[in-house]
C-alpha cells in the first residue's frame, strides 16, 4: 500500500527504505506474509507519516496525518486479506516469538602428534650399474674396489 501511495516499484521502495530487493520480494510473494521487525522500523523510519501502530498490528489509519483523498482507498487493515496477498493458513490468531538462537557448539578437535623417527643406516656401495640401449644390447659396470 506504500508502494502504490509512493509510486514506487520493488527495487526502487527497497532501496528507499534500505532493505535488499529480495526482502521486499519476499514479503510481496505468497511465502512470507509478514516483513520482520527491522524492515518495519526502517520503512517508519523513510516514512515517519506512517502510523506504527498500523505498521505492527494492522489496526487504525494508515498514515499519523489528515487523510488525503488518493490515501483514503487504503484506509483498510495492512494485513487484511485480498487477492494480491491472499493466505492459505487458518484464520485463527497465532502468537509467534522470536527464539534466540544458541551459538553453535563445535567438538574440540583432536590434537593428533606425529613423531618422525629418523634411523641411522649403514652406508651403501653401488654394486653394478647397467645401460640398456635401444637395439637391444646393454652393458654391466662394475666399480674397482
Amino acid at each position: 500500500m506504500i508502494m502504490d501511495r509512493e509510486k514506487l516499484t520493488a527495487g526502487a521502495f527497497a532501496e528507499s527504505i534500505g532493505v535488499a530487493q529480495a526482502t521486499i520480494s519476499h514479503i510481496l510473494g505468497p511465502r512470507n506474509k509478514y516483513p520482520s521487525t527491522e524492515v518495519i522500523l526502517r520503512l517508519h523510519q523513510r516514512y515517519n507519516d506512517i502510523n506504527l501502530e498500523w505498521l505492527l498490528t494492522g489496526k487504525g489509519a494508515m498514515s499519523n496525518s489528515s487523510p488525503s483523498s488518493t490515501e483514503a482507498k487504503f484506509d483498510y487493515p495492512l494485513f487484511a486479506e485480498n487477492p494480491v496477498n491472499s493466505s492459505k493458513e487458518s484464520s485463527t490468531a497465532e502468537n509467534r516469538k522470536e527464539i534466540a538462537s544458541e551459538p553453535p557448539v563445535y567438538p574440540t578437535k583432536e590434537v593428533v602428534k606425529q613423531e618422525v623417527i629418523y634411523k641411522e643406516r649403514p652406508p651403501r656401495k653401488i654394486t653394478e650399474i647397467r645401460i640398456f640401449f635401444d637395439d637391444s644390447t646393454y652393458e654391466i659396470f662394475k666399480p674397482e674396489n
